[in-house]
């Protein structure tokens, strides 16, 4: 079985370039709210419906980060992350919920998830999540940032 490539991106967000990031989310409204928040920043955003859909977006595509929900109907956020931290483990993961015991739930999940992004959440701080994470990641490869 020949090896998957990787759907990351690279490094384009440190270049002063946008960042493709997919958003996973079945509330329709939050998915928009949030994919026109990141768009509004410059960004490339590609949203779905749920784990399902972002498991094929993500191998049809290149990614800098996915920014999912935990609750959803198929493949929940949790179990999404686990699968991308798998097969890319470079990319960043961040979560969003508005449930208690899911963000308890992700907790165990440190070594995999950037942040755990409480719902309702301002624009501001969904960007401002996505745009540390990005810069956390780049950093860690010993990217450095090249603001244009």
């Amino acid at each position: 079985m020949p090896e998957r490539p990787p759907p990351v991106a690279g490094d384009t967000f440190l270049r002063g370039l946008m960042a493709r990031i997919l958003v996973a989310e079945d509330d329709l409204a939050v998915q928009s709210f949030v994919a026109r928040a990141l768009a509004h920043r410059g960004h490339a955003v590609t949203a779905v419906g749920d784990g399902v859909q972002a498991l094929e977006a993500l191998n049809d595509g290149a990614f800098d980060i996915l920014l999912t929900d935990i609750v959803m109907p198929g493949l929940d956020g949790i179990a999404l992350a686990l699968k991308v931290a798998r097969e890319w483990p470079q990319m960043p993961v961040l979560l969003m919920t508005g449930y208690a015991a899911e963000r308890q739930r992700a907790h165990n999940l440190e070594e995999l998830i950037h942040e755990v992004i409480t719902k309702p959440f301002t624009l501001t701080q969904v960007c401002d999540a996505v745009e540390a994470a990005l810069q956390r990641r780049d950093v860690a490869s010993g990217r450095h940032p090249v603001r244009v």
